[in-house]
């Protein structure tokens, strides 16, 4: 048996002469030889000249797929093998692989499956062989890889040593040109307008393979060599290992000596793990993989490009888009989709889950979406299953969000993966607002994942995958391949595929749902594929953001343990999920899910499916908005934007009261149709409720902060429990966004909402309504700091209420410094209404406090709160003394 090692890099058809007779017969033929599985890849076993004679073979003639050659090493077995990132990724593809032996533990392990010695075929030992049958031949021979460096020694070399052979070209790109789809397919041409018949690629290991299988066959390449870092022993920058340490398989050890940081890990980390798939995924093989075609499947357009099918047609693609509240996301979606209409047909679905009909209103712009409304909040998978019904049929299903934004193609290129690949689900890339890739890709739960992001989150990214369930390599965002499940954001579905999986599981309402789907999908035999010439933009946040939504996503990782896992691991499984919150109590929404996870009652609280009462004929409220404004530029177009809908009912009377406005508020405000501008010369917020009120007709009235939102069903349902006389007063629910805010802000926001009394007041939220009946009592505003706190106290518990409506947003501020400031101007506003009323509510709230202690958590955010409010007292103006400027916090707006 031959054992090459021994030939020197250049001048080897001498010796290859001594060996064999190289005859190319007619036409190419089949290697008759026996194929093994090493470590899940596949190999074919050949003797050396065998395999020279084979390569040259298909180098020689037209009329078949082009040939890949590589040889597979532990190295290859990680990176290509059973469990592998890059698994299957080689099989079926346009390019027909010839893998061979290199590394002596995969010789050992041939050996033993067979009963016979089989030779190592290194890319180094084969190059020289081959360019020598190349000149001979009259073959041209292109190289790709390496630095131009090395490329211009090996020219020196050959200029001696093999002056006969043709050279189609040299390519030295740069890692990001490898991994870009439109560069490489730009450098592909090149090479192919080069005529070359051999390409020697040298991009290193994965790429190389990666490369050759997604753009080889578009280089016009008969045989294209993955000969990884041969370039450079060709350029003489590596030492061959001594025959004695090859001979004895001893060469990594060799190489790892000559280089260390680079071959370290691979070696002494990689390498293990490689060699125990090697020994127990091995065995014989017949599997083959099909040459793939990129072409879709050719059909007549059967509907105008930018116009959508209708549900009752066969469409190539149904989009499925399920929204909450999306009236200003939906319209660009829909627009990006359209330019996907050209060679395909499309219909679009979107099922709506809002509570109003701003969304549907948006949607009557695009008569040809098929929209539904859902009859309540679904949830995405419930939305998903709605619009699965509506769509009508269709060959794929894609399940898009609505803050995406489609890149022109992407669609297609969704489809071409499919078709390829055999694939049950294919995903793209997602791109976020600034351009970088967001890492959308995952990996199925385990108890060990959930430990591993537990104790490092998103640090040491570079961390094995089996203690990270998300997939942070920015390699693996770059090239085709396998995946276990991504998020849902968007989801291209074979049709026949969602048949046979069914319904998506609704328990998990919001989150998890796709995990739950791509594992069932796995489960019937189909992969999953990423596809990165697929691109979308990708805004995030679509669902909004809030501490029950942080509880709901790791309660609802626990429920996907819990149906899949057993309840053995389930329970491990909730632990460590436990832990990762708890390790993060400081951070926004980490409380609320580490206590949902402590207390399986409190599930039921989160937030959850739920249908809408039945609406008869639309009998909108009556009532008057009034909106104090004193140079609000920074935020009155977001608080009149979401009154739009109001403004449209034609029954509500919206005046913003300007006082003292320098800035531009009124021009803002007056560009609103249905607003009415009242001007107040003296910047003062008491002297514009009061103008405001004498301007206003109807009741019942809302006086809401220029910075604060109410959507239109909370303000009707204000209205509403106001108009039938059995309250004076009342204002919506608030909740805080402390998104931004410091840690000490975000403790003392925690401490404030467990005080029931700043729950139960008409002050804090920055909106508080009153009746016709509750507004003679106040009579008019009297020339105090606090208006909402004044008001309150005129009412008994009986009188007013706070009213479970959707909750408008309070944003905090963000900074101490910003806070003291709210908090010097609420002081000397109360400490002026306690001077008059003499009573005081300090006793009252520091019980409260006191009692809502409950552990270390909330004895430290006490504490925090008792300093703030403390030295927001001593800070504040006294009664009698001299005003001061009016302190805002300007760190929200």
């Amino acid at each position: 048996m031959l054992q090459p090692k021994t030939f020197p890099i250049g001048g080897l058809f001498h010796v290859l002469a001594d060996r064999l007779s190289y005859h190319p017969p007619a036409a190419p033929r089949a290697a008759q030889t026996q194929e093994l599985s090493l470590g899940g890849t596949t190999v074919r076993l050949m003797e050396f000249p065998e395999a020279v004679s084979f390569i040259m073979d298909r180098a020689s003639h037209l009329g078949t797929p082009p040939l890949g050659v590589c040889s597979a090493n532990l190295d290859h077995i990680r990176h290509f093998g059973t469990g592998s990132r890059w698994a299957g990724t080689m099989d079926g593809s346009a390019v027909e692989w010839l893998t061979l032996i290199d590394g002596a533990p995969l010789a050992a392990e041939a050996q033993r499956l067979t009963g016979t010695p089989w030779p190592r075929l290194a890319g180094s030992d084969l190059v020289g062989p081959l360019l020598d049958e190349a000149e001979r031949l009259g073959l041209r021979v292109g190289f790709i890889g390496g630095s131009g460096q090395a490329q211009q020694l090996i020219r020196q070399r050959f200029a001696e040593d093999r002056p006969g052979l043709a050279i189609a070209g040299w390519w030295a790109p740069d890692r990001s040109e490898i991994s870009d789809p439109a560069a490489s397919r730009r450098l592909a041409g090149e090479i192919a307008a080069s005529d070359a018949d051999l390409l020697v690629v040298g991009l290193g290991k994965p790429r190389q393979e990666l490369w050759i299988t997604e753009y080889g066959h578009l280089t016009g390449a008969k045989v294209l060599l993955a000969f990884g870092a041969v370039v450079d022993f060709l350029a003489g920058h590596i030492k061959r290992a001594p025959d004695w340490v090859a001979g004895h398989g001893f060469e990594w050890a060799w190489r790892l000596m000559l280089e260390p940081r680079r071959l370290a890990h691979r070696y002494l980390v990689d390498g293990p793990e490689a060699y125990l798939h090697l020994r127990r995924d091995s065995g014989l093989s017949t599997a083959h993989g099909v040459p793939r075609s990129e072409e879709l499947p050719a059909q007549a357009p059967r509907q105008a490009p930018g116009i959508f099918a209708s549900a009752a047609d066969q469409a190539d693609i149904a989009v499925v888009v399920v929204t909450y509240n999306n009236a200003d996301d939906i319209g660009p979606l829909i627009e990006s989709l359209r330019t996907e209409t050209a060679g395909q047909t499309l219909k679009v679905v979107v099922a709506d889950n809002s509570p109003n009909g701003e969304t549907m209103a948006a949607l009557a712009g695009h008569p040809d979406v098929i929209a539904k409304s859902t009859g309540g909040n679904l949830g995405y998978a419930g939305g998903i299953n709605a619009g699965l019904r509506a769509a009508g049929p269709a060959d794929a299903f894609l399940i898009l969000n609505p803050d995406l934004r489609v890149e022109p193609g992407a669609v297609a290129a969704l489809r071409r993966r499919m078709a390829a690949s055999g694939a049950g689900a294919v995903v793209p890339v997602l791109l976020d607002d600034d351009g970088t890739v967001y890492p959308s890709l995952r990996r199925e739960p385990s108890i060990l994942r959930a430990l591993g992001d537990a104790a490092m989150g998103s640090r040491l990214s570079g961390r094995p995958g089996w203690l990270s369930e998300m997939d942070f390599d920015a390699e693996s965002y770059k090239y085709a391949h396998a995946v276990e499940w991504a998020t849902g954001a968007a989801l291209l579905i074979d049709a026949r595929v969602a048949a046979a999986v069914g319904d998506w599981d609704e328990q998990f309402f919001l989150y998890s749902e796709e995990t739950d789907f791509c594992r069932r999908v796995r489960e019937l035999g189909f992969p999953i594929w990423f596809e990165p010439s697929a691109r979308m933009w990708h805004e995030r946040g679509g669902s909004g953001s809030s501490a029950q939504l942080s509880a709901l996503m790791s309660v609802n990782r626990v429920r996907y343990a819990e149906k899949h896992l057993g309840r053995g691991r389930s329970g491990a499984f909730r632990l460590a999920v436990l832990g990762s919150e708890i390790a993060r109590l400081g951070k926004p929404g980490h409380r609320e899910a580490a206590v949902a996870l402590l207390s399986r009652k409190r599930w039921s609280s989160l937030p959850h499916a739920g249908t809408y009462p039945e609406a008869g004929p639309a009998v909108h409220p009556v009532g008057s908005v009034i909106i104090p404004a004193h140079n609000e530029a920074a935020v009155m177009g977001r608080t009149l934007d979401a009154l739009r809908e109001v403004l449209a009912w034609g029954t509500v009377e919206v005046i913003v009261a300007c006082n003292g406005c320098s800035d531009g508020t009124e021009a803002i405000a007056a560009a609103y149709d249905g607003v009415r501008v009242i001007e107040v010369e003296a910047a003062s917020k008491v002297a514009a409720l009061n103008a405001a009120d004498e301007a206003a007709q109807l009741w019942p009235r809302l006086y809401l902060d220029a910075d604060i939102e109410v959507t239109p069903g909370a303000l009707a349902a204000v209205f509403s429990a106001l108009t039938d006389g059995m309250l004076l007063a009342g204002r919506p629910a608030y909740r805080y966004d402390t998104s931004g805010a410091s840690f000490l802000v975000r403790a003392y926001y925690r401490a404030r909402t467990r005080i029931p009394g700043n729950a139960q007041g008409l002050w804090g939220a920055g909106a508080y309504a009153l009746s016709e009946a509750g507004h003679a009592r106040l009579g008019t505003f009297p020339p105090l700091s606090g208006d909402d706190y004044y008001v309150d106290r005129l009412f008994t518990a009986d009188e007013k209420a706070v009213l479970d409506t959707e909750p408008v947003v309070v944003r905090t501020p963000r900074s101490p410094s910003a806070l003291m400031a709210v908090l010097r101007r609420t002081s000397r506003g109360n400490a002026q209404q306690d001077a008059v009323s003499g009573d005081s509510s300090a006793s009252r709230t520091v019980r409260q406090l006191v009692d809502s202690v409950r552990g270390p958590l909330t004895a430290f955010d006490a504490l925090v709160y008792a300093a703030f409010a403390g030295a927001g007292r001593r800070r504040a103006v006294r009664p009698g003394t001299p005003a001061v400027a009016w302190e805002r916090d300007n760190s929200s707006r």
